[in-house]
């Protein structure tokens, strides 16, 4: 039985996009077994629903207070008993009782240097406008274990580019996520092949 993954996305999947490729070509020994989106207008659906990978929608807002929305995903992970789960630009928090479940088994991708451009209100193209505002000479990728505090969780590895003096936040983000797409794949399968050895 292949180790199951469950990744959770918020935007187009490009990052989810690089794991369904890896496990394609044999670099990642191990099957998504479900797609959780924040949102139900995303890429990364579309690219769930090409690759034949059940999805669902737990919308944080759809609930009317946080145990709600804490317990749909809960169950939704424990119904899939996944051996890992990976944050793939996933921007809602992860409820304390979900990291306990799961404890050292919730990995994030960041799109900085943890832990400089981390935390609440760090993501997307605003931790790049960050880095160029404060005119940085690298920047790059972390991957981390998820624990209760935003982007704090030990870092399992990070990649790192010179930033250019004539880069934007747009080119840096595109530098950045070409980094992530070989950083990521490249994690799940040590963890995967620590956690078998």
């Amino acid at each position: 039985m292949k180790p199951k993954l469950v990744v959770l996305a918020s935007g187009s999947g490009s990052n989810f996009q690089s794991i369904i490729d890896a496990i394609n070509l044999n670099q990642i020994d191990a099957q998504i077994v479900r797609l959780i989106a924040s949102r139900n207008d995303i890429g990364a659906i579309e690219k769930s629903i090409k690759a034949n990978i059940p999805f669902s929608v737990i919308r944080k807002q759809s609930f009317p207070n946080p145990e709600q929305f804490e317990t749909t995903l809960l169950n939704e992970l424990m119904q899939c008993d996944p051996d890992l789960i990976v944050l793939a630009g996933y921007l809602n928090q992860i409820p304390d009782q979900v990291i306990k479940i799961f404890q050292n088994k919730i990995i994030n991708i960041h799109p900085s240097l943890l832990p400089l451009y981390g935390g609440k209100g760090f993501y997307g193209i605003k931790v790049h406008q960050a880095v160029i505002a404060d005119q940085k000479n690298e920047s790059g990728c972390t991957v981390h274990w998820v624990t209760s505090n935003y982007d704090e969780g030990p870092i399992i590895a990070q990649s790192r580019i010179p930033v250019d003096s004539k880069d934007t936040a747009e080119s840096l983000a595109s530098k950045v996520l070409k980094l992530e797409h070989q950083l990521l794949p490249k994690v799940i399968k040590d963890i995967l092949e620590k956690q078998n050895s």
